[in-house]
């Protein structure tokens, strides 16, 4: 039987069964032979195996340095008990806790916008415009769904097709001004049209100077935009039965 550095006897000759720590034998001693010492004593007991591990044991032990199991009482030592969580400490949450999260604002509703196109027979006498006009009548309405719009009249072999369509009108140019808004402005911009825009306040008399070519000018509540022969442009917000489900 071997004896590790540590104390315990163990049958192999290279490793300590209890510990591990490596089991010198001294040179010509054979394979198992105790190692010998300054003075041999007598011979030691024999090893018991641990009930509960198996790990080797003496006689006099009180616990399985493996396991911890107790050799007098035959039984498994007790469970550490969970730490003691200071009044700090948060638990666990159940399975029906509810987290306690801030409110999260809802932003206000986008604002909606549209443009009324009317035909307005002042305009047109302004303009002098040899065309003939149509009769004038309620306006149509264009839902704008972004940030931009192009006042014009379509063509199909420059591919132009404008958000607000003016096609009626042969003054208006095919790229005559473009609408834009910051979420609560709008904008108007002269796109070097052929015959000019021109912005006046409802109730004030007509304009008689276009805006500057490419400047954004920007609409008051009530201003009133005028292109072509006879088309006058009002921006407004949007009532809900004409832009339910626009996005602004």
């Amino acid at each position: 039987m071997n004896r590790c550095p540590n104390g315990h006897y163990t049958a192999a000759a290279d490793y300590c069964d209890v510990c591990g720590a490596p089991v010198e034998t001294p040179a010509g001693a054979p394979a198992g032979a105790p190692a010998p010492g300054p003075d041999a004593g007598p011979t030691p007991p024999a090893l018991e195996p641990c009930p509960s591990c198996g790990t080797p044991h003496g006689p006099d032990a009180l616990f399985c340095e493996g396991c911890g199991y107790d050799f007098t009482t035959g039984a498994m030592p007790r469970p550490l008990d969970p730490p003691d969580l200071g009044p700090g400490s948060v638990p666990a949450a159940g399975p029906e806790a509810e987290l306690d999260l801030p409110e999260v604002p809802v932003p206000p509703p986008v604002a909606r916008w549209v443009v009324e196109v009317w035909v307005d027979p002042d305009w047109y006498a302004e303009s002098q415009s040899p065309d003939v006009v149509p009769s004038a009548g309620p306006p149509r309405t264009v839902v704008l769904t972004g940030r931009s719009a192009l006042v014009g009249r379509p063509s199909a072999s420059r591919n132009i097709h404008p958000d607000v369509d003016c096609a009626d009108d042969s003054g208006v140019s095919r790229r005559h001004a473009q609408l834009t808004t910051d979420g609560t402005r709008f904008f108007v911009e002269d796109l070097e049209s052929a015959n000019g825009t021109f912005v006046a306040p409802s109730g004030g008399p007509l304009p008689e100077d276009p805006v500057p070519v490419g400047a954004k000018h920007e609409l008051g509540a009530d201003d009133r935009v005028y292109v072509g022969a006879w088309t006058r442009l009002v921006v407004r917000p949007a009532t809900e039965d004409e832009a339910p489900d626009q996005p602004g």
